[in-house]
């Protein structure tokens, strides 16, 4: 039975980290909204923390995050020079997996859509905030240089993106987590 739990453990690793990767490369894992681009690559993270437990959930967020500054060095963008940092790029997208997978099991309801729900909100502001925090904690001078903004202004502006595109990237991510996680949870039941 335990080898049995590690390959399922295993094998949720490997489909959720390619999806995640996949996302990324084909530019999927952006959805154009009228005012921002949500991504929705930290999904697969939350969905395998919450069916399958925090290190799992931290093993993909770390895919997930190493993957993101391979993205960052072979497509540099404007914003690459915090990316390539592992404190901004890789330890937020891990730290989803522990927050996702402790907030599914800390909701006392009985109701298994809001768990989902809180969860997946929960591991998206995780992202959200941990990465943009980190980078203005390590590069406001930087980000507000290449930004063209006033050092006093990088705040606002970091914390408006957080704002508008973490608000829409929970909405989306609950409105894919709630019914993909539950229609995995009852073909398990089967």
């Amino acid at each position: 039975m335990n080898n049995k739990l590690k390959t399922r453990q295993l094998t949720v690793i490997g489909l959720l980290s390619a999806i995640s990767i996949v996302l990324g490369l084909t530019g999927y894992g952006f959805i154009p909204l009228p005012i921002t681009k949500a991504t929705i690559m930290h999904v697969p993270v939350i969905i395998g923390a919450i069916l399958e437990g925090p290190i799992v959930g931290a093993v993909i967020g770390l895919i997930f995050g190493l993957f993101s500054i391979v993205q960052n060095i072979m497509s540099p963008s404007l914003l690459s020079f915090a990316y390539m940092n592992p404190l901004v790029s890789v330890l937020p997208r891990v730290l989803i997996g522990v927050t996702a997978y402790y907030s599914y099991r800390l909701v006392k309801v009985k109701n298994q859509s809001i768990k989902i729900a809180v969860s997946a909100v929960v591991g998206t502001l995780t992202n959200t905030l941990g990465v943009l925090t980190m980078i203005y904690v390590l590069y406001a001078a930087r980000y507000a240089t290449a930004k063209h903004i006033s050092i006093k202004a990088t705040a606002a502006t970091i914390y408006g993106v957080a704002a508008t595109s973490g608000t829409c990237e929970a909405i989306v991510s609950v409105l894919i987590t709630v019914p993909v996680v539950l229609a995995i949870k009852k073909i398990r039941k089967k």
